[in-house]
């Protein structure tokens, strides 16, 4: 009889059990459960141990961890008509589980995919040097729009960084014809920026020594001293009319005398 009674009541007893273990749900700190009763949203729940009514309520469990999201290759056009393949990677989180659940089916694939059209449609606004320079600002254009539109599904785009622009080989070689050119350019101008500098500067010393002819003359016994130094056997140099006048003068009057 007492073995009867037992098995009688064996089978509730595992039923409930199995009722038990299947409202019970553990969400982790980064977890959050969106709670639907009888079809419609009921509370957002979670972390810790989430208890649930057993067919009238179910969870969908969303992360609240940032997500990193590989954007593949997309074929870009630029300004100025130059074909290349850009890739780069975003990085967003979930900040409205509710809204993330709700309003868009897959938030993870339309995050992708509207990340990708956007990639191509802000990058052909700009030319190719745009591209290569300034991916910093284009950085911050393409995040600004992901963000104004993913807004909607309770989701924050935090970054957006391009990683890779592929040229074909042809456009590698006429990059590097123009940055040469480009330091030829800067050297010539490098150049002609100090030949004006010495002119400036020569005319100015021509100034100073067409004032003061005595200047002149240190000048020319400097050079002498600098000549002098070298090992040379026969040293000829110009005498100026003005160091030579006087004692040509000067043998004048004592010849006479």
């Amino acid at each position: 009889m007492l073995i009867q009674f037992g098995a009688t009541f064996i089978g509730p007893l595992i039923l409930l059990l199995i009722l038990i273990a299947s409202s019970l749900r553990i969400l982790r700190e980064y977890d959050r459960g969106v709670v639907f009763q009888l079809g419609r949203f009921w509370k957002v729940k979670g972390p810790g141990l989430v208890i649930l009514i057993p067919g009238i309520q179910q969870m969908v469990r969303v992360g609240l961890r940032v997500v990193v999201l590989d954007i593949p290759s997309q074929d870009v056009i630029t300004r100025d008509n130059v074909s290349v393949k850009v890739n780069a990677v975003l990085y967003f989180r979930v900040v409205d589980p509710q809204r993330a659940i709700i309003q868009v089916e897959n938030f993870l694939a339309a995050t992708s995919q509207l990340a990708q059209t956007t990639l191509r449609a802000v990058l052909g606004k700009h030319e190719l040097d745009a591209l290569l320079s300034e991916r910093e600002r284009l950085n911050l254009d393409i995040q600004k729009i992901l963000e104004a539109q993913t807004d909607a599904w309770g989701i924050k785009v935090t970054n957006v960084e391009i990683k890779h622009v592929d040229l074909n080989d042809t456009m590698i070689r006429a990059i590097a014809r123009q940055a040469e050119a480009e330091r030829e350019r800067r050297a010539k101008v490098i150049h002609a920026e100090g030949e004006l500098q010495a002119s400036v500067k020569l005319s100015e010393a021509a100034e100073i020594l067409a004032r003061q002819p005595q200047a002149i003359q240190l000048r020319y016994l400097e050079t002498l001293t600098v000549i002098a130094a070298d090992k040379n056997s026969t040293i000829v140099f110009p005498l100026p009319l003005d160091i030579v006048g006087p004692l040509l003068q000067a043998m004048t009057k004592k010849a006479g005398a």
